[in-house]
């Protein structure tokens, strides 16, 4: 049975009746879909801070690099509340191991970027914001995964997403079994192939570190490959990249594939390159010449199964 992930995420998505108004913003595909590999953490912050349900609307006031959390007719001021519920929130959450964090997007508290701030004296509103929890969400946790709910809507970034909140259950994995030389070695040669679509000029730093791991304090190791690991993989992993990381796996075949073969899984790749067909479509011919010739070394590779199938991510990239 696989390991459950551990996600925060803003409680109005799971459906609960929370927001200003009483009502919730529950989204299937997060609770139906990634719900099945994953055990929630749920906040509300603006309940968090002592607020009723319903209540007046907040939003954010003042300029775009300096702006409070206000409602909008009592004009009561929140913005300190909020500031120190959030340190108290992320402090408490460092010691769950999150994979990633999901929040709602626009929201005051909640929104993780484009959130309205509007003139103290009255104006139109600037996309300018982050809800004042994100904000400091983000702070405590730079390297983590976040995401909005509306964002996830977008194939390309809800594939990217996903993969690295499970880069991130792998990572915890191999901390918690209080990692050596040697499992760092193994880690990043399993993951070579994923980061290489990311980023290249991070994945030859990556080896670099690795070469020289055994020169240095473990924790160092650890802590500076985690920072270009977490970096490389924000990066989109563009066709031509995933063209590139194809051809290096088909190079695996050349003394088992046929002319016909070789030929068939080259004009796979050029059509997934040209928008054609899904990266789903070479990924799974190369799965199945892994198994039929016994490839062991890229059976491992985290780049042919990144995620949950059934989650049909690589579908529609």
């Amino acid at each position: 049975m696989m390991e459950r992930l551990k996600l925060g995420i803003s409680s109005c998505l799971l459906g609960q009746e929370v927001r200003y108004d009483g009502g919730h913003k529950y989204d299937s595909w997060i609770v139906e879909t990634l719900g099945n590999y994953t055990d929630f953490i749920d906040l509300c912050p603006e309940v968090g801070i002592g607020l009723p349900i319903p209540r007046e609307a907040l939003r954010l006031e003042g300029t775009k690099d300096d702006y409070r959390m206000i409602t909008i007719k009592g004009r009561l001021d929140y913005s300190e509340h909020m500031h120190n519920y959030s340190l108290a929130a992320t402090e408490n959450l460092k010691a769950l191991q999150l994979c990633g964090y999901i929040f709602k997007s626009k929201s005051p508290s909640c929104g993780m970027e484009r959130v309205k701030v509007y003139p103290t004296h009255g104006g139109a509103a600037g996309k300018t914001g982050i809800g004042l929890y994100a904000r400091e969400f983000m702070k405590a946790f730079p390297l983590l995964p976040v995401e909005e709910e509306g964002r996830l809507h977008d194939p390309v970034l809800r594939e990217n997403f996903i993969e690295r909140i499970f880069i991130m259950q792998r990572w915890w994995n191999l901390i918690n079994g209080k990692a050596k030389a040697g499992d760092l070695v193994t880690f990043h040669t399993i993951h070579k192939y994923l980061i290489m679509a990311h980023s290249p000029q991070h994945y030859r730093e990556m080896g670099s570190l690795v070469a020289k791991v055994k020169q240095m304090p473990m924790k160092t190791a650890l802590d500076q490959y985690f920072e270009l690991l977490m970096t490389a993989a924000k990066r989109p992993a563009t066709p031509s990249k995933n063209q590139n990381v194809l051809l290096h796996i088909l190079g695996y075949f050349k003394q088992d594939l046929d002319s016909l073969e070789k030929q068939e899984l080259i004009e796979l790749i050029d059509q997934y390159k040209e928008g054609v067909i899904p990266l789903i479509v070479p990924i799974t011919l190369i799965n199945h010449y892994v198994r039929k010739y016994n490839k062991p070394y890229l059976a491992e590779q985290v780049y042919l199964h990144p995620h949950p199938m059934e989650l049909k991510l690589r579908n529609h990239v």
